[in-house]
């Protein structure tokens, strides 16, 4: 059950933050949980292959370059999944900064209330 609700929330973050931000374009929510299905399977296995490769940029730049990279793999999302727009690089860089501030807040409403 708590899975199915982080999922759901995973999606109105998708659609809050295309609505605050100009540049991208969610045409509905059903496209926004297509895209949480497909972020997170690129988050699993395209992520970690693009860290592996850019090692010495990340290091150089101390950790910067992965917001390069959340970018890249929301870019990615947005050439598989058709309804998911974006006008530019920065707009993705945006956006994954914005969605992972909601993810967050988000996440305290998902857990399970086991202490009361």
């Amino acid at each position: 059950m708590n899975f199915i609700i982080r999922f759901l929330l995973n999606g109105l973050a998708i659609v809050l933050t295309a609505y605050l931000l100009p540049g991208v374009d969610v045409e509905d929510y059903g496209t926004a949980l297509i895209v949480a299905v497909i972020l997170s399977i690129a988050n699993v296995i395209v992520k970690p292959i693009l860290i592996v490769f850019t090692i010495p940029i990340t290091v150089l730049t101390l950790g910067l370059f992965l917001l390069a990279i959340n970018a890249i793999i929301i870019l990615f999302v947005d050439y598989l999944v058709s309804g998911f727009y974006f006008n530019g690089f920065w707009w993705a860089l945006l956006f994954s900064l914005i969605l992972s501030i909601f993810n967050s807040m988000f996440s305290d409403l998902a857990k399970d209330k086991k202490d009361n």
